[in-house]
């Protein structure tokens, strides 16, 4: 299993995701950017919608920049609800 920081996500972000019980990168993958931000938003209240852009982009495999407009529009959609 590889390290969530081999999605190069940060020291930080791996240690608020192994506290809501994502240990790797394939439990993010599998899980998805809108369940791992739905969790870290109820342990962590002031997690905002760049973390869940930034979990995505990480699962693809891209730069948060390379997300595109609909996709960035429908995970903030998904975050206004939460």
């Amino acid at each position: 299993m590889a390290a969530v920081t081999s999605l190069g996500l940060g020291r930080t972000m791996e240690k608020k995701l192994h506290a809501v019980g994502i240990h790797s990168a394939e439990e993010l993958a599998e899980i998805g950017s809108r369940q791992a931000v739905f969790r870290l938003k109820e342990q962590y209240p002031n997690t905002c919608v760049v973390i869940l852009y930034h979990l995505e982009a990480a699962i693809r495999g891209v730069e948060i920049k390379q997300l595109g407009d609909s996709c960035k529009a429908e995970l903030k959609a998904y975050f206004k609800q939460l």
